[in-house]
């Protein structure tokens, strides 16, 4: 079930793409299956139906998604892999070069660090 924060900076169509996003992983939603439609994702979340096809557009660009003509989006064959790449890519974008970053600043060995990143597994 996904959920919106309307508040949140984010654009509702991105929230929704990574929902569904979400969804592909989780094995909610598997490759070649059909998803809802837009129009039942914008009934069924109290979303403007051009936002919904908005963030469906954007998985069909980014081949997650693809769409059979009179019939409806489906998840492509591959998809949560792909998902997968493009998070881990993020993950290390995001996180893992500011963590080394810091780490530099602070004279924080390599190993150090990994022994740190065990640790935090261990929770």
């Amino acid at each position: 079930m996904m959920t919106f924060n309307f508040d949140d900076e984010k654009p509702i169509y991105i929230q929704l793409a990574e929902g569904i996003e979400d969804a592909v992983l989780s094995g909610a939603f598997p490759e070649e299956t059909q998803i809802p439609s837009t129009t039942e994702i914008s009934v069924g979340y109290k979303i403007n139906p051009a936002t919904a096809l908005k963030g469906v557009n954007l998985l069909v660009e980014t081949g997650i998604l693809y769409k059979k003509r009179g019939v409806g989006m489906f998840v492509a064959s591959g998809a949560a892999e792909k998902i997968r790449e493009k998070r881990k890519q993020a993950f290390f974008d995001a996180y893992v070069k500011a963590l080394v970053q810091e780490a530099q600043k602070l004279k924080i060995t390599k190993e150090d660090v990994i022994g740190m990143i065990e640790k935090g597994f261990l929770r």
